[in-house]
């Protein structure tokens, strides 16, 4: 058998993992026998003390901490990811392959030059990005906006997705416009609702709301705002009074 290993396939240690913390190995190095974080466990569909009235109060469901696949993945999508790391020096941050789909992480600072890659690569050839959409993790501390593109390449037909994320004191992440113009609306829209300054845009306006809206709705710490409701005697208070959603 070759000793040759696959590209990622030096990213594994199979020593045993030792107390002295001198030993440990640097950082983006991943040892086999440590164990994984344990999942975050959520009960009901709202936060704790509130009353449950929406039926789904024995709902248990586990959060998981923020994952990464192992490399080297399976052949094909092993052979896409070294293609682009060869195309572009620091292309990728970390990947994950879940339910047959693969999402590549992928540093802001590097978006625009990763995507020409892949649009331009004859081995690549992703021409369409489907969508631009955004994602709001108010605990994920200095990452908590994420972008998401979604590209196909109708050449290899095959699928990947692309995740960028920014902090919220800095929600900025380049324009893929110049290379997909079809991502203008989406990146208007994640702008609107997520609050992403997508910079390089040609014209980064409102969508959805009025130009002097205040805020961004889809995030998760936006109000639901709302009047008090009064019926037979009692007040309804608004939404965002009722109970704290998640």
């Amino acid at each position: 058998m070759s000793d040759e290993k696959l590209p990622g396939e030096e990213k594994t240690i199979d020593g045993d993992v030792v107390p002295n913390p001198d030993s440990a190995p640097v950082a983006g190095l991943e040892r086999e026998d440590v164990e994984p974080s344990p999942p975050v466990t959520r009960s009901g569909m709202w936060s704790e003390g509130s009353p449950d009235t929406s039926g789904y109060g024995g709902i248990v469901r586990e959060y998981l901490p923020v994952q990464s696949s192992a490399r080297p993945l399976d052949d094909a999508n092993e052979r896409l990811l070294a293609r682009l790391e060869g195309l572009v020096d620091g292309a990728i941050s970390r990947v994950l392959f879940d339910r047959g789909e693969l999402t590549i992480f992928v540093p802001r600072e590097k978006l625009a030059e990763v995507v020409r890659a892949l649009r331009d690569d004859a081995h690549l050839r992703f021409e369409g990005c489907m969508s631009v959409s955004g994602v709001h993790y108010p605990s994920d501390a200095g990452a908590e906006l994420h972008v998401v593109y979604h590209l196909l390449s109708y050449t290899h037909n095959r699928r990947v997705r692309l995740e960028v994320t920014a902090p919220d004191a800095d929600p900025h992440v380049p324009s893929v416009v110049p290379t997909y113009p079809a991502a203008d609306w989406h990146e208007r829209e994640t702008w609107d609702m997520f609050g992403v300054i997508f910079d390089g845009h040609p014209a980064l306006t409102r969508i959805l709301m009025p130009d002097d809206w205040v805020g961004h709705p889809q995030r998760k710490d936006y109000p639901l705002g709302g009047i008090p409701v009064e019926y037979k005697g009692a007040v309804v208070p608004p939404p965002d009074q009722r109970r704290e959603y998640r």
